[in-house]
Parts: structure tokens; C-alpha cells; sequence
């Protein structure tokens, strides 16, 4: 049997593809090897779903974020030996799974817009560029960190319109301490400061909240779409939740900056499966 992972840093999204070409899937948490050690990775992923297959999987791969470098591949790769030590196991990029989903055989820029934020040019076969990805301190532009920090900041500085502060009091008590703390004594800021992204989608026809993705969305296509060769003429694709629900203001960010946008995908597990059902 084959196991796929399509891992991001809130999320993973898991496909057993069994023998008789049948299809099974579960959903558990995020990892990225640039904030989690082997062993916090190999705690988490000891899942019963996991561990039930233990004898039964031959092939494992694993597309994550945060495995770019050799080095963090193989953290993933061990924490993954620690539940499968006799499978074969192939850990790549987030952005392989992207631009295999949504490009398939054809070149076009394969983006990544989730809690974090990824691009790369692909020509159809393989990735030929990629723009860096220093994480949701130092980059992550468009995607739900980088959104929600925003967000978070004008709570602070009371720099949004009053009626939507007063929402966000009523409905998660939220005060600035309470920011500060999960940001700065928290596991996982990142994930916490996008998880206001669903408040913000909820409220986009504000114009406020309608402006952070748009204006986020423009940052993201400045330091990424618009740096490769030939953009204009290139389909850009969109793999991630920030991407997906709130396809309207990305299609119209990217229209604005001379884009032309062509598939949005919540998730790459499905174009994945198919992708590695034609090795059975």
C-alpha cells in the first residue's frame, strides 16, 4: 500500500491508496520541520490511524512544508522511520505537491497561499525558480499568518472600525495580552494569528477585512508572481485555504497586477493520489 501526506503547518492531509486501488483518507495536524524537532514530530504522528498500518505500507510520500533543505527533509523522513522503519519513504516540498496538482504536465506558477505562503515557476515537469520563504516573522505574504498579523495589530493599536473590535471582544474575549501571550509564549504563533482569518472571511464584505486580503494579496504577487521571468504569460495556480475561500478578492488582487489566474484548489491530496495511483 501507498501512504501520501499533503503537510502543512495547520494541518495534514492523509491518503492510504490500498492494493485493490481503493482510496481511504484521514485528516490530523500540521507539521514543519523548521519549528518542530524529529521527536515532536514522530509524538504527533504516532496517530492510531498511523500506527495501524505499521506493517502494511510499502511506499510512503510525504509533501511538506518547511522541507525544502536536505536537512529538514530528513528530520521528517526520521520522525516518519520511527512508525514505518522498512517502508520507502520520499519527503518533498509543498511546493512539488502544489505545482503537481495544479500544473500537472503543462508550465505555469504554482502558489501556495495557507496559514504560510510559497511560489515557484515550473515548466511542466520540474520546479525552475522559486522565490524565498524565510517564514511568517521574516515573509509568508497573502497567507493567514501574515494576514492575521495584520489583523492583530490594528486590534492592538485600535486601528479597525469599532464595531468589529467590539465583535472580537464579545466573541473571543480577546484583549492584548491575551495576543501578546499566544504570540509570544505560545507554541505555533503563526497558526494562532491565522486562525482569525476565518473572522475576517466571515466579515469581507467590510471594507476593512475586504482590503486586508486584497492589500496582503498584492504583497504576496510584489515579492513573489512578479519576480519570474515571463509572468504574464504564465497561468498562475493557487493551492491553499486563504487562496480557496476567498478566491473573489485573489482573482481580483491578481487582475489588478496583470494576472491571469487559473485554478484555485483548497488542498493538492486529490490531484496527488491520482498522480501516485498511476504507479500501482
Amino acid at each position: 500500500m501507498i501512504l501520501i501526506a499533503d503537510s502543512g503547518s495547520s494541518k495534514t492531509d492523509w491518503r492510504v491508496i490500498h492494493k485493490d486501488g481503493r482510496v481511504s483518507q484521514n485528516r490530523g495536524v500540521g507539521f514543519n520541520p523548521y519549528y518542530q524537532t524529529s521527536e515532536e514530530m514522530a509524538i504527533q504522528m504516532r496517530q492510531d490511524f498511523l500506527v495501524n498500518l505499521e506493517s502494511e505500507i510499502e511506499e510512503i510520500y510525504y509533501y511538506g512544508a518547511g522541507c525544502s533543505a536536505d536537512i529538514r527533509k530528513k528530520e521528517v523522513e526520521n520522525a516518519l522511520r520511527t512508525i514505518f522503519p522498512n517502508s520507502k519513504i520520499q519527503v518533498d516540498h509543498d511546493l512539488s505537491a502544489a505545482a503537481h496538482a495544479t500544473c500537472g504536465h503543462q508550465a505555469g506558477i504554482a502558489c501556495i497561499l495557507g496559514t504560510g505562503s510559497n511560489s515557484c515557476d515550473y515548466d511542466g515537469e520540474k520546479i525552475i525558480d522559486s522565490r524565498p520563504a524565510p517564514g511568517y516573522i521574516l515573509g509568508d505574504e497573502g497567507g493567514g499568518g501574515y494576514v492575521g498579523r495584520k489583523f492583530l495589530i490594528d486590534f492592538i493599536n485600535e486601528e479597525m472600525p469599532q464595531v468589529i473590535r467590539e465583535e472580537l471582544i464579545d466573541r473571543f474575549q480577546l484583549s492584548a495580552a491575551l495576543i501578546q501571550d499566544h504570540v509570544y509564549r505560545q507554541p505555533f504563533p503563526n497558526r494562532y494569528m491565522a486562525s482569525f482569518c476565518r473572522f475576517i472571511t466571515e466579515h469581507k464584505s467590510e471594507p476593512y477585512c475586504y482590503n486586508l486580503f486584497y492589500s496582503s494579496f498584492q504583497d504576496f504577487f510584489a515579492k513573489h508572481v512578479l519576480k519570474y521571468r515571463d509572468y504574464g504569460n504564465k497561468p498562475v495556480n493557487f493551492v491553499g485555504s486563504i487562496a480557496y475561500y476567498n478566491s473573489d478578492i485573489l482573482r481580483k488582487a491578481a487582475m489588478d497586477a496583470g494576472l491571469y489566474v487559473n485554478l484555485i484548489i483548497e488542498s493538492p491530496i486529490a490531484g496527488l493520489t491520482l498522480y501516485h495511483q498511476e504507479k500501482l
